[in-house]
């Protein structure tokens, strides 16, 4: 496989990353800090058999993704925070009828209106399942605009295997900053057939799509099957990253941007000769369980985020009491700094 480098951005690096992955429908609504994805993506999908729709609401283009991927596309969408919020219910329905879809949300601050500034504050409405239900998206966190790339392509494949809506968490920092990144040149192979997405049913029965189930006992057997194929993502989807564990007497957490300027100041106590340890979750849902496993009591944890301690609870129930947690958050666009982190790190030694 030839592969090519560009210098480009997050939210550019997702739009390729969907391309790459044979993404044939798409439709958004302009929101910031991820207008470049909808551009991007308006720009690229003019060959026949591709379809790019600018929707007129947050609201209309959640639904028509339901559609496209229920036609058995593989079909996409992206928005940042308020907007995340307006597709919820669809997002439920979506879940519902089992269906694989990938959802984009490039964080903002919050709540409200809010401002455009980075954060990571819609943790919980991605890991919780923000509509009504009892259902879940998969949810990776990328930490680099070459990650960006990769999981957007991986996040097409996981909801194609688990008929499952899959979500790429981002914030704005991701977003709109460039690296390099290297891009794999290959033949776009066509969507994986589906026998059951309603493609027209000459010959067969019809399939039938839907999350309504009146018969008495009906939903509560669909809703035990859905758990069934969550605990077997839990089993064999959870990804992270671990940095320094062995020896590390304080091992930081965190996911996404803030991971990147935890490492930097990993990178500087380390140097001190302070044993500083990283477990980046990129899975957030199912959230990286294994690695916090460790028995040492002595062990600390401090967790860091653009938010005020959404992850923590997540970390908090990995960790079962076994070892003291330590909490580092800002909020509202403001980021804490690799200064904050290493004056933390030694209150805590």
């Amino acid at each position: 496989m030839k592969k090519r480098k560009i210098l480009i951005s997050g939210n550019e690096a997702i739009a390729e990353g969907a391309l790459a992955a044979g993404c044939s429908f798409y439709a958004g609504y302009p929101i910031t800090p991820q207008n470049e994805i909808i551009t991007y993506m308006a720009k690229h999908m003019v060959k026949p058999g591709s379809v790019f729709i600018q929707a007129e609401s947050e609201l209309a283009a959640i639904n028509m993704v339901y559609g496209g991927c229920a036609a058995g596309a593989r079909s996409m969408t992206s928005s940042s925070s308020p907007g995340a919020s307006l597709m919820q219910e669809g997002i439920s329905y979506i879940a519902g009828s089992r269906l694989p879809a990938v959802i984009v949300n490039i964080m903002r601050g919050g709540p409200g209106l809010g401002n455009i500034a980075p954060a990571q504050s819609d943790y919980f409405q991605a890991t919780r399942g923000g509509g009504h239900g009892d259902y879940r998206l998969i949810v990776l966190a990328p930490g680099s605009v070459q990650e960006a790339y990769d999981l957007t392509q991986t996040s097409f494949d996981l909801a194609d295997k688990y008929r499952i809506p899959v979500e790429i968490l981002g914030d704005g920092i991701l977003g709109q900053m460039m690296e390099p990144v290297q891009l794999s040149v290959k033949k776009i192979k066509p969507n994986p057939p589906k026998s059951w997405a309603l493609c027209g049913c000459k010959g067969r029965k019809p399939n039938i799509v839907k999350s309504f189930f009146l018969a008495e006992g009906a939903l509560e057997e669909f809703n035990l099957s859905l758990q069934k194929n969550y605990e077997i993502i839990r089993k064999k989807e959870a990804r992270y990253e671990g940095l320094f564990l062995p020896d590390a007497k304080v091992i930081l957490v965190a996911y996404g941007t803030m991971a990147r300027i935890a490492k930097s100041a990993i990178i500087q106590l380390r140097s001190a000769g302070k044993k500083i340890g990283l477990i980046r979750p990129i899975s957030l849902w199912p959230f990286p369980q294994g690695p916090f496993n460790a028995k040492n009591k002595k062990l600390k944890y401090l967790v860091v985020e653009m938010s005020y301690g959404q992850m923590l609870e997540d970390v908090r129930l990995a960790v079962c009491g076994r070892q003291k947690i330590e909490f580092l958050g800002r909020s509202g666009g403001g980021v804490p700094s690799e200064e904050e982190i290493i004056n933390k790190v030694e209150r805590i030694l």
